[in-house]
């Protein structure tokens, strides 16, 4: 490989532009001529060993970069970043430029070998690993210190200087997906291929989970409708279901994994070795030496990090839980408010009253969901995490003990302190109804339609430019780099995992929780494909071997909703008159079936 290195030529006829730099307007000259020289650098002076090209306006600006990489310097970056490609004999390798020939679909000719998404991975890696050498500061911002082994692009994203890095858009493509994945309305599975090598690995997980999720609620709609239809005022009638319930929780998240490695193996991203993990941008402290290694880094006593966690975040996480609670017993009181009301009237209008409680409980729900997200990932960025998986599951915990008291306390209050089987119902359904009307809403309506004035408003000042540049390539880059930033697939994730709850937890006595379910992630799909595709900036591929720390959070709630089905298979009358002598018996049966 150092061979080919060696021979690699930085000039390349055929420029094909990957991915865009943003750089503040008004950066020094000084500091562009030494950046760029930087990516364009051979490896062995400590460069990237990219190309560059600057986006020039007709207003004169430089600020917007374009980089690419020629065929052979991708293939390389492949084998740098340990990619898995499939061989000519069906077994999945590790990709490695001297046994290219081994792999299949590999020729010289072929630039479609690896996938854009792979080449803006590598080209985002490499870009992330250009460190400085004997620099002790950006050249033209003395403020902005650097020390060898510092990762440049963080050191300018942290400074203000570099404001983004992200991947275009190939149209052609992403014209193709649009019409295969949302562009008609069909019954069948969506195109998870495509968008592995349109958008990566993680996105395509997401979006093979929603679907396999969504198939999962169909046995419980099913036997949901019959159920709820033919026993509507029974609220008694609901062991069986349970029972059903409790299992179904438990074998789909088994049967996930699976289906997930069988992806994962096709991608090759289950036998990808993992990677050493970079400090992340954010983290800050002394500088000193890592002691693995051996390069100097900043250094944050783990001392310090712990008081913070447990002096700070955690008093603050149990006082904005303690307010989830408090606000809950307002709900309640407008519930009691509303029965007396009805009671008094007996009319249509205080039938409707009823649910306005619920209603605006829901509202409240998400908007305390979303200032606590704020808080949390405040509060954790605080807490200085060395490394990114790190602040991920720090700031995931976080949110789901909050949203998980949030969400449900009052239906586990309803449940098993008031022992109201009619509120509950009432409570679930709205509560599920509600929360995803605003979803929708929140995540991809309004972000669509404010893209789409914001686009209308680029095409009318683009159409009076007049550059030598492409009209058409100036045109999307400047409506690219306008669009919302991805931020992964968090809130995505979460908005399932409630949805989850929802179902798993208390939908015996609401059958009709799975059909809403069904019904909300149908349009999910068709939403979050229409977000990725034209609403947010394309996001670098993230190769992934499973949904990582959710699937942890999902076996969780499966437990938990195995001991509230088993408690409440335990409360109802078929079950208590069984051991009308001993209530202990029953304790100690439901104690085993869980």
């Amino acid at each position: 490989m150092a061979e080919s290195w060696a021979f690699l030529d930085a000039f390349e006829h055929n420029f094909r532009p990957l991915v865009v730099i943003e750089l503040a307007k008004g950066t020094k000259e000084e500091t562009i001529e030494w950046f760029t020289k930087r990516i364009v650098d051979k490896k062995a002076k400590g460069g990237a060993q990219l190309l560059i090209k600057p986006l020039i306006m007709e207003n004169g600006d430089e600020n917007i970069y374009l980089v690419g990489a020629s065929h052979l310097r991708l293939l390389l970056g492949a084998e740098t970043v340990g990619l898995v490609k499939e061989c000519n004999d069906n077994s999945m390798r590790t990709f490695t430029y001297s046994s290219r020939k081994t792999f299949r679909d590999f020729a010289d000719d072929n630039h479609n070998f690896l996938t854009m998404a792979e080449c803006q991975y590598i080209i985002k890696h490499e870009l992330e690993n250009l460190r400085a050498k004997d620099e002790k500061m950006i050249p033209g911002y003395p403020q902005a210190k650097l020390y060898p082994g510092k990762s440049i692009v963080r050191r300018l994203l942290t400074s203000g200087i570099l404001v983004q890095i992200f991947p275009l858009h190939d149209r052609e493509e992403l014209k193709k997906l649009r019409h295969s994945w949302y562009g008609r309305v069909k019954v069948g599975y969506q195109p998870l291929d495509e968008i592995r090598c349109y958008f990566g690995e993680t996105i395509a997980l997401y979006f093979g989970f929603l679907e396999y999720f969504t198939f999962a609620l169909i046995p419980m709609a099913v036997i949901g409708i019959p159920y709820y239809v033919f026993a509507w005022e029974d609220y008694d009638k609901y062991v069986m279901f349970a029972t059903f319930n409790l299992l179904w929780s438990t074998v789909i998240l088994e049967v996930w994994k699976r289906i997930c490695a069988i992806m994962t193996y096709r991608w090759g991203t289950l036998l990808m070795k993992r990677q050493f993990e970079e400090p992340r941008p954010g983290f800050h402290g002394v500088l000193g030496i890592n002691p693995v290694t051996g390069r100097e880094e900043p250094v944050y006593s783990s001392i310090k990090r712990q008081l913070r966690i447990y002096l700070v975040s955690l008093p603050f996480v149990c006082l904005c839980l303690y307010f989830s609670l408090y606000v809950m017993m307002i709900y309640f009181d407008l519930e009691q408010w509303a029965l007396d009301y009805h009671e008094e009237n007996e009319s249509n209008f205080s039938s409707l009253m009823l649910f306005v409680p619920s209603i605006i409980y829901a509202v409240v729900i998400e908007i305390m969901n979303r200032i606590y997200r704020y808080a949390a990932e405040f509060l954790t960025s605080w807490e200085n995490h060395r490394l990114e998986s790190s602040y991920q599951n720090h700031l995931i915990l976080k949110v789901l003990v909050f949203n998980f008291l949030n969400c449900f306390a009052s239906l586990f209050y309803i449940a098993f302190v008031l022992f109201d089987m009619k509120l509950l119902r009432q409570s679930l359904a709205t509560l599920l109804i509600t929360s995803q009307i605003l979803n929708q809403f929140a995540e991809s309506l309004l972000p669509y339609w404010l893209q789409k004035r914001h686009k209308k408003r680029m095409k009318k000042r683009m159409c009076s430019l007049k550059t030598d540049t492409d009209l058409s390539l100036v045109e999307q880059v400047n409506l690219e780099k306008e669009m919302g930033t991805y931020f992964g697939t968090f809130d995505d994730y979460l908005e399932l995992f409630l949805q989850f709850g929802y179902v798993s937890l208390f939908s015996c006595v609401y059958p009709l929780a799975a059909v809403f379910a069904v019904l909300n992630n149908i349009t999910e799909i068709y939403s979050d494909a229409l977000k990725m595709c034209r609403v947010y900036k394309r996001p670098f591929a993230e190769p992934t071997a499973n949904i990582g720390v959710w699937q942890l959070a999902f076996e969780t709630m499966s437990v938990i909703s195995v001991v509230t089905n088993c408690i409440l298979i335990g409360m109802s009358p078929q079950v208590n008159a069984l051991f009308p002598d001993s209530k202990m018996d029953l304790v100690l049966t439901v104690a085993l079936v869980e």
